[in-house]
């Protein structure tokens, strides 16, 4: 009985499936989806704040609104302080809650501030070292240089038309190849190889913890929406209560505003990488002149 190779049914019907062509639809799309994040982070706080100053202050309008046509005894005293106690504890609430979302921020902005200076000393480390082990990793010191540039531009693009890319590529395969041929002379050079190897890796793992913080630690879209809500609430007591009169208005335009740059810095601080509060590249392009010293 002749063999017969099996068709598509047959794998099919046996459970096969080819992840390969799955894998390969995903990197075919993943620039794409990249960018479109990229995009997204770079333009969305000012959209995101400007939103939430017209809500906020619609609110406000809504609150006069409110006052022209309900009856005069809906605003006696009784009910003036029953309405301004439950303000009050929304008021509380939302301070809260907003203290709360700026910590969380103002710790992730800072995390991803400390791993550009450590990987800018780390740049500064990887030069030295090679220097020290001697002028066979001359070649060598040029290609980290470029790759680590590379990197650098890509983060941090000197055109503002480009996007921002943070993903780390494999450029450094090639550097690291490079120092594993390395044949020591002596044991000085061999400690300074394992160094070097040791101080690659830790660049390495630095860039990509800084990406993997940047991508899981995204704006708490749910609590911001909340704290926009309470926020429309107390605007609506304001609204309700106060005069009308152009002092008050301007007072509360103002108070808008002020909420609304709380929202912006909030949700500037996690986009480290784009936007009005963009970490400064300054500290990582000294490293790569420093490395491009004495080459």
């Amino acid at each position: 009985m002749q063999g017969r190779v099996p068709g598509c049914r047959d794998l099919a019907a046996s459970g096969y499936r080819d992840d390969s062509a799955v894998t390969l639809s995903h990197d075919k799309y993943a620039p794409f989806i990249q960018d479109q994040r990229r995009l997204e982070k770079s333009m969305h706080s000012l959209a995101v704040s400007s939103l939430a100053f017209a809500v906020i202050f619609a609110g406000t309008l809504a609150g006069l609104a409110i006052r022209r046509v309900a009856p005069d005894d809906h605003f006696e005293t009784e009910a003036k302080d029953t309405v301004r106690l439950a303000i009050g504890l929304i008021v509380t609430m939302t301070g809260l809650v907003l203290g709360m979302l700026v910590s969380s921020a103002k710790t992730f902005y800072d995390s991803e501030k400390n791993q550009v200076a450590e990987m800018a000393s780390q740049v500064i480390l990887l030069n030295d070292l090679l220097t020290a082990y001697g002028p066979e990793t001359r070649q060598t010191r040029i290609e980290a240089r470029q790759f680590v540039e590379d990197d650098i531009d890509r983060i941090w693009p000197k055109k503002k038309s480009q996007l921002f890319q943070l993903r780390p590529t494999n450029y450094g395969e090639r550097v690291f190849d490079e120092l594993q041929q390395l044949v020591p002379k002596n044991d000085a050079q061999a400690s300074v190889k394992t160094q070097i190897m040791s101080s690659l890796l830790s660049l390495k793992k630095t860039y990509w913890l800084m990406y993997l913080q940047s991508e899981q630690n995204s704006m708490p879209i749910l609590l911001m929406a909340v704290v926009t809500s309470w926020l429309v609430l107390i605007f609506i007591s304001f609204g309700i209560f106060a005069p009308r009169n152009w002092t008050v208005i301007i007072t509360l335009i103002v108070c808008a505003l002020a909420t609304s740059a709380a929202i912006l810095i909030i949700v500037s601080m996690y986009s480290p990488f784009s936007g009005i509060l963009k970490i400064s590249p300054v500290a990582v392009r000294d490293a790569v002149s420093q490395m491009a010293k004495g080459q």
